[in-house]
């Protein structure tokens, strides 16, 4: 299954990055390796990477502006490697467009696990997800998600007549796991989904009583909406439980963008 998908190590510790391309390579991947930002922009424009792992501590450029400048060019999943035990590290990955974090020293099983289901989530590897429902175009608040296309599109701004040409100017990126935990809304609009549930179906394995991550990817996801994280209109806190998509929901086969 996983023996077309490439994963780029970005380590500096020549020892560790090794050691993880015997094991991944050992489990069907291929693996390609930089030490540093500038073998990493040598290798990621000319090579098709499905996954990256990033170490933050790195020679130059940190693995923060490492992530950053990723982000502006690609929605590939992206592991960031930390050796500190500082959860402020982690957080800031994750705003920066991570998609996941390991501290080290991690056990390479559960890196691997946690490898795994973000390609499932990506949709990277052979296995499909069973879709809940088949209509390509989700329209709720004031935007409409293409979940085909992967494209998130302010409805306000369609029939602005001076839009003109950049009509187009009106889509938001998102990540790869910006993109996972919307659809995971969407899908259940008006539900109460738990942190628990909400980190097993998007990354494959339940919150720790303190990872903040969810919470932080949740945050991130109310800025590309627009949705004020004070008083969160879209995406609301279910205090001591979790999140729920406040809004309705409708699903369309065709919309005109």
């Amino acid at each position: 299954m996983y023996n077309e998908k490439k994963i780029l190590v970005v380590d500096d510790d020549n020892e560790l990055r090794q050691l993880l391309h015997d094991y991944l390579a050992k489990n069907g991947f291929q693996v390609l390796q930089a030490s540093d930002g500038v073998e990493l922009f040598r290798l990621f424009p000319q090579q098709s990477v499905d996954l990256i792992l990033l170490d933050i501590m790195l020679p130059g450029e940190d693995g923060f502006l490492l992530c950053q400048r990723i982000r502006q060019l690609s929605d590939v999943p992206i592991i960031m490697l930390t050796a500190s035990s500082e959860e402020t590290d982690s957080i800031v990955g994750l705003e920066m467009g991570a998609d996941d974090y390991m501290a080290k020293p991690f056990n390479p099983r559960e890196l691997l696990a946690r490898v795994k289901a973000i390609l499932r989530r990506t949709g990277q590897t052979d296995r499909q997800p069973e879709p809940i429902e088949t209509k390509r175009f989700f329209c709720f608040s004031n935007w409409i998600l293409d979940s085909t296309a992967r494209k998130l599109i302010d409805a306000r701004t369609l029939n602005d007549k001076n839009v003109g040409t950049e009509k187009h100017s009106n889509e938001v990126t998102l990540s790869g796991a910006d993109f996972a935990l919307l659809m995971l809304f969407l899908e259940r609009p008006q539900t109460i989904l738990k942190r628990d549930e909400i980190s097993d179906l998007t990354r494959g394995r339940e919150a720790s009583p303190f990872d903040r991550s969810i919470d932080v990817h949740i945050s991130r996801l109310r800025h590309r909406l627009g949705d004020d994280g004070k008083n969160p209109q879209i995406i609301k806190t279910v205090r001591g439980v979790g999140y729920v998509l406040a809004v309705p929901v409708t699903q369309q086969d065709e919309v005109d963008i």
